[in-house]
């Protein structure tokens, strides 16, 4: 599950709506960002009260989102648009995080330790060395959540253990290996927040600091489905000696995306916690999930339902490039 300010409640909307259909199980969330609230909530909520518990606590955080977004945004925008000629020990020296005592007081956060229904794995970018760090249910803290969520143009790096980090979305957004490597299902279903694709070119300050944002967000998705692309074609064109075979899983990629219905969205509206507006980006994403549904349900379990190469991979190299 991406991440995405108040664009995580289109992530709501899709959870909501896969969580809705019992066919379906999920055996682990990989999140960063706002997805990491989307994770955590839907695990308390289903270790409290199964499905329908889940449902009601995604909808009852996304409200106390809204009530605390009354309070806070007026002087949270004028911070932001300082943000970009101070740094946040300059801004904000005691670290001050309205989102903290949101998920403070409305994520059992000891629910979400003691969670056996979903694995966790959440992230968040170690900025000391540049790497992923994954935090697992027994780890997941305040503090971690904290991690996850910290742009560093607007709060101080979190300390854990140690060491400092800063938003999961830079090195996993969200990161798939966790999935490979310690979950039983083949099926993977990406949550896309972040548009990959924008046919206009960004003109104003906004949009190209947005456009970049998202790049650099989707990037490291992107790394990771050009390796799983690779994997998998050495496994379904049997490239691999026998001895190997049983060394890689063959995973299945799916995706849930609205390109279109998330690039209409301007970048202030990442800070909009009207709650009519984040019904809206619900209702858009489960209405995303309701048409993945009918389309590629009957393909779980047996192959991808998008083709990585034309999908996400655009050549890096044209044809004629690489002569010289």
């Amino acid at each position: 599950m991406q991440g995405g300010g108040a664009h995580g409640a289109f992530g709501w909307g899709i959870l909501d709506r896969l969580v809705e259909d019992e066919r379906l199980d999920i055996e682990g969330l990989s999140a960063s960002s706002s997805g990491s609230m989307n994770a955590v909530v839907y695990a308390a909520g289903r270790m409290r009260g199964g499905r329908a518990g889940a449902r009601e606590a995604l909808e009852k955080f996304w409200r106390s989102v809204s009530v605390a977004g009354m309070a806070y945004m007026p002087g949270f925008l004028w911070f932001q648009n300082l943000s970009g000629a101070f740094s946040p020990a300059q801004l904000n020296p005691f670290g001050l995080n309205p989102l903290r005592d949101l998920v403070k007081d409305n994520i059992d956060l000891d629910a979400v330790r003691a969670c056996t229904a979903v694995e966790l794995f959440l992230c968040a970018t170690n900025v000391g060395s540049g790497q992923p760090r994954i935090f697992r249910n027994a780890e997941i803290t305040l503090d971690v959540l904290m991690a996850s969520a910290c742009l560093p143009s607007l709060f101080p790096a979190v300390e854990i253990g140690g060491q400092h980090y800063w938003d999961g979305g830079y090195m996993g957004n969200p990161a798939l290996y966790p999935l490979i490597y310690n979950t039983a299902a083949r099926d993977i279903v990406i949550v896309h927040i972040n548009p990959i694709v924008r046919p206009q070119v960004p003109r104003s300050a906004a949009e190209i600091q947005n456009r970049l944002n998202e790049i650099t967000f989707n990037s490291s998705l992107l790394r990771e489905l050009r390796a799983i692309a690779f994997v998998t074609k050495l496994i379904e064109q049997g490239w691999l000696k026998e001895q190997y075979q049983d060394k890689l899983k063959h995973v299945l990629i799916h995706s849930i995306r609205a390109d279109a219905a998330m690039s209409e969205l301007g970048v202030s509206s990442k800070l909009n916690t009207d709650w009519g507006f984040l019904c809206e980006l619900r209702d858009r994403g489960r209405d995303a999930a309701s048409v993945w549904l009918e389309a590629n349900f009957e393909h779980l379990g047996e192959r991808s339902t998008v083709d990585l190469q034309s999908e996400f991979l655009a050549p890096a190299l044209s044809p004629s490039a690489g002569a010289g």
